[in-house]
């Protein structure tokens, strides 16, 4: 039997029941598949059987953390209100990480600093807060069960990441086998954080704390305020698909210097970073880019394994990317053609059965119809330019790339316009 969520009440998981996972704990499950695979990998690197790449592996982190501000405002210090001001900023983070992974050596010193200060700081900001806040461990403990888990799973998360943070801002501080042992120890909080809070979520569905349910803060005034000081209250699949236009973009701009021979270029940083945003968008949402499909078990197990691609993309390069970029390819053909196949088929039958009396389409959906058709010939280019490298000019696939991003940001406005005119 199963309830509700999908899983069953005998401990048994259905793959095809409806997945109930928060982006919270998506995100802390790639944080933790992350660590575990890097602590794994870091035991080969050490010997020189693997190569690493450490701008990737710092960049596609980076992006990790800009996700978890845009989606959930929730930041290295802390939890915050998620104000336009906020996801602005989320995206400058995000910025930097896809500018690390993008470009090897460039921000090398300065992402490495980054990604340790921001450990070591903090682990311990939020160390402290767990103990100081009245609505953090001091109302937890008096709650006897998952709660006292959640302390000490918070508590563990903390102060490895201050270890992290030390270990990245002082290399050699500690040997590669222990960095790797301590960067597994990281990976089993994470999975353990995940587990607190999805168990919390369950067992209390109507709980709003920031610890346990994403973005879910009470509605204030905001009055005399700018208006990005103000809460927002884009939906999730906005938030993620801001973070997608800003990566394709950002590329685009990045392989024009890169085809003009000023730049150099990380193929592997490229492709671990859109395979995870894929398996966030899975998990999350279960948009995956061959479709939307009801946000199942089997879907969430399939968009582990996309992060699991994109981490060792990330980390190890050279090892998966003919792969990677033979199976983007195809979904970006495949999915470009399934989506055009499923917009205008039923406007073909349509046209052959006329209804009595056709419906008029608000003019914002034709416009959005138009920019989808726009994107899903982009890409189809873009899928045949990844499994066919040099079938067009890299300067022409360049713009092509740009012109997506931009595509993307103008159907995020249409969708922001959608979700006003039209709320749930």
């Amino acid at each position: 039997m199963t309830n509700e969520h999908g899983h069953t009440t005998k401990g048994h998981l259905n793959l095809t029941g409806e997945s109930d996972l928060t982006i919270e704990v998506v995100i802390l499950l790639i944080f933790g598949i992350f660590m575990l695979i890097f602590g794994l990998l870091l035991f080969q690197i050490h010997t020189g059987a693997l190569p690493y790449a450490p701008d990737s592996t710092y960049g596609l982190f980076v992006l990790l953390m800009a996700f978890q501000i845009v989606t959930m405002g929730k930041t290295p210090f802390g939890d915050l209100k998620r104000s336009w001001l906020l996801i602005f900023i989320g995206i400058i983070v995000a910025i930097m990480g896809m500018a690390a992974a993008f470009v090897p050596g460039y921000l090398s010193e300065h992402i490495r600093l980054i990604v340790g200060t921001v450990l070591f700081l903090g682990g311990a900001a939020l160390f402290l807060q767990l103990f100081v806040r009245e609505d953090k461990a001091r109302t937890w403990r008096h709650v006897s069960g998952v709660f006292q888990h959640l302390i000490l799973a918070c508590g563990l998360v903390y102060v490895i990441s201050c270890i992290c943070g030390l270990i990245t801002l002082f290399p050699g501080v500690t040997t590669d086998h222990q960095t790797a042992l301590i960067l597994i120890l990281y990976a089993l909080s994470f999975f353990y954080l995940a587990w607190c809070i999805q168990k919390v979520n369950r067992q209390y569905p109507s709980t709003k704390h920031a610890d346990i349910e994403p973005s879910e803060y009470k509605t204030e005034k905001t009055n005399g305020l700018w208006l990005i000081l103000k809460e927002s209250s884009i939906s999730l699949s906005l938030g993620i698909l801001l973070l997608v236009a800003t990566l394709l973009t950002l590329l685009g701009l990045v392989l024009i210097p890169v085809n003009l021979g000023t730049l150099p270029f990380s193929q592997d940083g490229l492709l671990g970073m859109l395979l995870v945003v894929f398996a966030i968008q899975m998990m999350a949402l279960g948009e995956t880019p061959v479709g939307a499909y009801k946000r199942s078990w089997l879907m969430t197990i399939i968009g582990m394994t996309f992060a699991t691609l994109g981490i060792i993309s990330s980390i190890v390069p050279g090892v998966l990317t003919g792969f990677l970029q033979l199976l983007l390819g195809l979904l970006n053909i495949i999915g470009g053609v399934v989506l055009l196949i499923g917009r205008y088929y039923p406007v073909l039958q349509a046209m052959r059965h006329p209804p009595d009396h056709p419906a008029d389409q608000p003019p914002i959906l034709k416009k959005m119809n138009i920019t989808q058709t726009i994107l899903n010939f982009v890409s189809i280019a873009f899928g045949i330019s990844m499994i066919i490298p040099g079938i067009m000019p890299g300067l022409i696939n360049a713009v092509i790339i740009v012109i997506n991003g931009l595509l993307l940001f103008v159907l995020a406005g249409f969708i922001r316009r959608i979700e006003i005119l039209y709320p749930m």
